[in-house]
């Protein structure tokens, strides 16, 4: 079974190793979409949506949100953020009946990049 949970940020950015007009400083609202793999526990649930939010707002959204996100990510394009949101997770989210499988990254609102657990490397 996967249950996936979505959130937003706000944060500001620029791609230094870009050239064309990102490469100036612009911001995005970004949203963040985290997935777990498992199986429903005693409760019925494979993760407690409550606890969820909790973990992501810990780990992530409160150093992203209202941030400049180059001080977190050397060149935060969506796929460097995308790893960085599972790296950080992936531990916290750990539990014997389920796991962390992707974490999504939209940049705006029609273009996303998907990490998955196969991409750690």
């Amino acid at each position: 079974m996967r249950l996936r949970r979505d959130f937003t940020f706000d944060a500001a950015h620029n791609l230094v190793a870009y050239h064309g007009k990102c490469e100036r400083l612009h911001g995005h609202t970004y949203r963040l979409g985290v997935t777990l793999e498992g199986t429903p526990d005693e409760e019925g649930m494979v993760l407690d949506f409550v606890e969820l939010k909790r973990i992501v707002r810990e780990q992530v959204l409160d150093q992203v949100d209202h941030a400049y996100l180059n001080d977190l990510v050397p060149q935060p394009t969506a796929e460097n953020l995308a790893r960085w949101a599972f790296q950080r997770l992936d531990a916290p989210l750990h539990r014997p009946h389920c796991r962390l499988t992707s974490v999504e990254v939209f940049e705006t609102a029609d273009s996303s990049v998907t990490f998955y657990r196969e991409d750690l490397s």
